[in-house]
């Protein structure tokens, strides 16, 4: 079955090279990280690591049964209401803590993830799958990475998620890349997120930055399951 026009634009999208900014963005990049303390950069890799290897062996992040029965249109109605909330709540943590000084920005860090994770843990519901089951936690890894890594990295994980009911998935945690998952994460929000540990600005940067990542990560969540429904098992349906 070919893939709608959207999600086929959607993958071109996430597959296109980085443009000439990209080195203009890495050394503003660099020369922020100068400006933050390195207790802090330490204190965020940790955050990083920790919390997610945490999201798949926890429970701390379910967020209720697999729905059935639903329209491609309630999935999607229901996946913006959830987007909705999860954008507010991560701009006001990121306002409130964009205000707070070196210490309180960093506490950002592993508040977003949490609330990111909750968010694709209730999408993955939305569209019927069981966030229980190792190989729907994998995925949800995948969606992550899709959302925040480079173009290089993107085209490898695209890769892995195609035909994903089609075939067979890791048995094991330590399968799984944690270095280059929060390599990826930490190289591809620094630029957005390190401006929030600024003096005066960091507040309002908080509260935008967290309100678009979060965005950004639901709308690539969406795409990513309906690409798969589109591949291979639709989403399971109510019997009758």
């Amino acid at each position: 079955m070919p893939l709608s026009p959207d999600i086929l634009a959607w993958r071109d999208e996430i597959l296109r090279p980085p443009g000439p900014l990209n080195g203009l963005a890495r050394a503003t990049q660099r020369r922020i990280n100068r400006m933050i303390p390195e207790k802090v950069h330490a204190a965020i890799t940790t955050a990083i690591e920790g919390m997610t290897r945490g999201m798949l062996t926890g429970s701390d992040f379910m967020t209720g049964a697999p729905q059935i029965g639903l329209s491609l249109d309630e999935r999607r109605a229901r996946a913006a209401k959830a987007i909705d909330g999860w954008k507010k709540t991560a701009a006001v943590e990121g306002g409130v803590t964009g205000a707070g000084g070196f210490l309180a920005a960093a506490a950002d860090f592993p508040l977003l993830m949490s609330f990111k994770i909750k968010l694709l843990f209730e999408i993955a519901a939305i569209f019927g799958h069981d966030g229980t089951q190792l190989p729907e936690r994998l995925f949800i890894l995948h969606i992550f990475e899709l959302a925040f890594s480079d173009a290089e990295h993107r085209a490898r994980v695209m890769d892995a998620m195609q035909d994903w009911d089609l075939k067979g998935h890791p048995t094991h945690l330590d399968d799984f890349d944690w270095r280059a998952f929060q390599q990826q994460y930490r190289d591809h929000i620094d630029l957005a997120k390190l401006a929030q540990f600024l003096p005066v600005v960091g507040a309002p940067l908080g509260a935008i930055v967290n309100w678009r990542l979060v965005e950004r990560l639901g709308h690539t969540a969406v795409m990513a399951y309906r690409m798969r429904a589109e591949q291979g098992r639709p989403a399971p349906q109510a019997p009758t």
